[in-house]
C-alpha cells in the first residue's frame, strides 16, 4: 500500500491543535493509515492526576477500533511544530499490538519499522507459548487460598521401573513456627524435573528439589535461604 506521508503528517498536525495540554503545554497529534485505506487520528489529553494522561497514540488506537478495526500500516506523530515525534515506550507497545513489526513510523530521517523501534517485543506469541504449548499449571479451587504459602518439594520416584519426578505441596514448611502441618496436594509424575518445578512455582515461591542422593537444592524464587544455600541447576 502506498503511503502518503504528507497527508498523514497534515492530519496529525491538524488534530494536534485540539490537544488538551494545560499542564505540560506540549501538544501532540498522531494520524495512522489503516489497512483498508482510512485514516484515524488522536491527540494527547492530560489530567490533573498526571499519571493518567492519554497519549495521542492512545487516541489513534481507540479511533481505530471505534471506526471498524483493522491493522495500522503507518503512523505519523508530530509535536507542536508539526515535526515528526517518536512514540514513547508505552505507545510503541500499543502500536506493535495494532500494527505489528512491519508497521511504519515516520521519523526525521525516514520511516522506521516497529521492529526497529521495539526490538524483542512482547506480544501474543509469548502468551501462546505458555497457554498453548506449555499449559500453565492450575491450582485447584479448594486450595487457592493456600497459594503463596508452604513449600513444594520436588523429588525423584519410580514408575514402571523408570525414574520420574513428582512433587508434593506441604502446607506448613516455611510458614510460621507451630503452623498446622500436612500435605495440601500431591503432584503427578513428570519425565523432566523442570515440569515439576513449574508445577510448584504455580503454587508457592518456595520450591525445594531433593535429588536421588538426598541432597537438597533451592528452586524457588529469589535468593536461596540460609538453610538451603545451593540453587538447583538441573
Amino acid at each position: 500500500m502506498e503511503i502518503d506521508w504528507e497527508r498523514l503528517r497534515a492530519a496529525a498536525t491538524e488534530v494536534m491543535r485540539h490537544a488538551y495540554v494545560p499542564y505540560s503545554k506540549f501538544p501532540v497529534g498522531a494520524a495512522a493509515l489503516v489497512d483498508d485505506g482510512r485514516v484515524v487520528v488522536g491527540c494527547n489529553v492530560e489530567n490533573a492526576a498526571y499519571g493518567v494522561v492519554l497519549c495521542a497514540e492512545c487516541g489513534v488506537v481507540s479511533s481505530l477500533h471505534a471506526t471498524g478495526g483493522g491493522r495500522i500500516v503507518a503512523l505519523s506523530c508530530v509535536d507542536a511544530t508539526g515535526e515528526p515525534l517518536m512514540p514513547c515506550g508505552r505507545c510503541r507497545q500499543l502500536l506493535w499490538e495494532q500494527g505489528g513489526p512491519e508497521c511504519l513510523i515516520e521519523a526525521v530521517g525516514g520511516p522506521l519499522r516497529m521492529a526497529e523501534l521495539l526490538p524483542h517485543a512482547f506480544d501474543v506469541a509469548d502468551l501462546e507459548a505458555v497457554t498453548g504449548e506449555r499449559p500453565v499449571p492450575v491450582v485447584p479451587d479448594r486450595l487457592a487460598a493456600w497459594r503463596g504459602r508452604g513449600t513444594v518439594f520436588v523429588h525423584p520416584d519410580l514408575s514402571a521401573g523408570q525414574q520420574v519426578w513428582t512433587a508434593y505441596w506441604e502446607r506448613s514448611a516455611g510458614d510460621d513456627a507451630g503452623a498446622e502441618t500436612g500435605v495440601l496436594e500431591e503432584g503427578p509424575s513428570w519425565d523432566d524435573p523442570a515440569a515439576a518445578i513449574t508445577w510448584g512455582l504455580a503454587r508457592t515461591p518456595r520450591v525445594v528439589v531433593v535429588d536421588a542422593s538426598g541432597t537438597i537444592f533451592w528452586a524457588g524464587e529469589g535468593e536461596p535461604p540460609l538453610e538451603i544455600p545451593v540453587r538447583w541447576g538441573g
